[in-house]
């Protein structure tokens, strides 16, 4: 028992369950401490049998920081809850939302610090995530691949993100995007990490298109393949999952239609725009 809650690890590298703990229930700041040391040490927290109302919801989000807004909900014309994403699939779905390797909206300046997402509806079977470790990902990369890679910027344009999904979006609309280093650091652990995913980063910046798209191409199927630095998370309904945002990266597999597949997620805000080690 560590402050009121034990852990089970999911794997050595990232990832575990919190048991003992309701999160719709205030949490005193000794056991928060404790939580939030959880935290940055697994990655990923996954807790089991949680029922909370939307404003529990975004309240446990609050603790960890001020809440993000995704740029398809800013529009000013924009109906409902902008600090609630909802996660739905079904048998009508043809590209699941999370079906690449990513994180988070990176085509922000200051992307989200992390997210919670609360499965009201899960499949009997499949809609599992997987979840990467990116310090990892970084350290099993060669040194001299790590040494060139630090000197390096990437380009993160939602544009990019949007097409993914088959959206056509027109080319006056102004979206979010951003540069980043390759290579940045934990602003909390101070770790280094590598920071380019599939879904946003369009290309390297100071080397040719073909380089670029061979190093993305390189880096991208590191992650994807990296059995040894994943984890892999089960929902059922009640499962809420926390990760951070800055160092993970996560993938949905869709693998359960006709099933259904349904929750809604609150991201934290980041505090500070991605730097070099």
């Amino acid at each position: 028992m560590d402050g009121g809650f034990t852990i089970t690890g999911l794997t050595p590298a990232i990832g575990a369950e919190v048991h003992g703990l309701d999160l719709a229930t205030d949490l005193d700041a000794d056991v928060f401490d404790r939580l939030h040391e959880a935290f940055l040490e697994h990655h990923v927290l996954v807790f089991r049998g949680q029922t909370l109302s939307r404003e529990q919801h975004k309240a446990v989000g609050r603790r960890f920081g001020g809440l993000h807004v995704h740029p398809s909900r800013r529009r000013p014309d924009f109906e409902g809850d902008p600090e609630v994403f909802p996660v739905r699939a079904d048998h009508d779905t043809v590209l699941n939302n999370g079906g690449l390797w990513h994180a988070d909206v990176t085509c922000d300046e200051i992307p989200p610090l992390g997210s919670l997402l609360l499965l009201t509806e899960a499949p009997a079977s499949g809609g599992d995530t997987l979840f990467a470790n990116m310090h990892l990902a970084l350290e099993t990369l060669s040194a001299p691949m790590q040494r060139m890679l630090a000197e390096l910027d990437a380009v993160h344009d939602q544009r990019q993100d949007v097409a993914n999904y088959r959206i056509d979006v027109p080319p006056e609309v102004e979206l979010p995007r951003s540069t980043h280093p390759v290579v940045v650091v934990h602003p909390e652990t101070g770790r280094p990490l590598l920071f380019v995913n599939r879904a946003f980063t369009t290309h390297i910046e100071g080397v040719s298109a073909a380089e670029s798209r061979a190093l993305l191409d390189l880096l991208c199927d590191h992650i994807a393949s990296g059995v040894g630095f994943q984890c892999r998370v089960r929902w059922e309904p009640g499962t809420m999952v926390l990760w951070d945002n800055r160092c993970t990266q996560h993938f949905a597999v869709w693998d359960y239609r006709p099933q259904r597949r349904c929750g809604e997620r609150v991201t934290i805000s980041g505090t500070t725009p991605p730097r070099r080690p």
